[in-house]
């Protein structure tokens, strides 16, 4: 699934600037440091929106395009932030085979906010996630880390109520 950029205005403050400033210093010169660099950037910032992949690119001289070829490769990096309601349905196989593929469906098309995005008034997250280790309750999906389980397209409306 491909990544997308977000539609949430960026917010970053000049601590968190400072901050990624010390990471990129610290790790100057050094060989491989880009992964690291990332990580500890969404560390600061919660997701590695495109305002701090630019700093990034300008204080390490590599390309916003080889930055951003590996945010959008790697799952652990974010490329939106979560919402006030992080909604992440397990894609897993046995979620799939018992239609998580529908259930995340219904779901962004009854918020209206695209499968790894978060809305731009910054209330809803949807992402597709791997397995989670609740097989036995497939197909599952979590909003805030509450899991909810065994589902059906049915269920969506009425979690989705708790969360309006």
């Amino acid at each position: 699934m491909k990544k997308k950029l977000t539609t949430v205005e960026f917010h970053g403050t000049p601590e968190q600037e400072a901050k990624l400033l010390a990471v990129i210093e610290e790790h100057a010169g050094e060989k491989g440091a880009m992964m690291p660099i990332l990580q500890k950037a969404q560390d600061i910032y919660g997701y590695l929106p495109l305002e701090v992949q630019e700093i990034i690119a300008a204080k390490t001289g590599v390309s916003l395009e080889e930055i951003f070829g590996i945010v959008s490769f790697y799952a652990q990096f974010k490329l939106n932030p979560d919402g006030q309601y992080a909604i992440a349905v397990c894609l897993g196989t046995a979620c799939y085979v018992k239609g998580s593929g529908d259930i995340i469906n219904a779901i962004s098309e009854k918020l209206g906010v695209a499968i790894g995005s978060t809305s731009p008034d910054g209330k809803y997250s949807i992402e597709a996630t791997r397995c989670i280790g609740a097989c036995g309750l497939a197909p599952v999906l979590t909003v805030n880390g509450e899991v909810y389980g065994k589902l059906t397209v049915d269920d969506v409306d009425s979690i989705l109520a708790k969360y309006k």
